[in-house]
């Protein structure tokens, strides 16, 4: 399940990359458009965009973290459990090999 919330997270974060630079673009085309209303909002968006990356930086922040934990308590199996560690990749190994030779 973790690794669904990792997945989730990481497809969030990259979406969102994507619309903070579509509102940036967007930004950088409407810059020469005149009147209180525009300037007004303009602000506002520039503000709320940079919030937004703060926001980003941090989400993907917390993701790496997640993904180096993993990685370490993969290590300290492997590491306590060496032989079964290598009877699963053997395993695995050998399901795929035959997977693979069926073809």
């Amino acid at each position: 399940m973790t690794e669904m919330t990792d997945v989730s997270k990481q497809k969030l974060i990259a979406d969102f990359k994507v619309v903070v630079a579509d509102a940036e673009e967007l930004l950088r085309a409407t810059a020469g458009q005149a009147g209180d209303k525009v300037a007004e909002l303009r602000a506002k968006i520039q503000s709320n965009l940079a919030d937004a990356k703060v926001r980003l930086a941090e989400a993907q922040t917390a993701v790496v973290d997640r993904a180096k934990q993993v990685g370490r308590a993969a290590d300290d199996y492997v590491q306590d459990n060496p032989w079964r560690s290598v009877g699963v990749a053997a395993g695995i190994g050998f399901i795929v090999g035959l997977l693979i030779g069926r073809r």
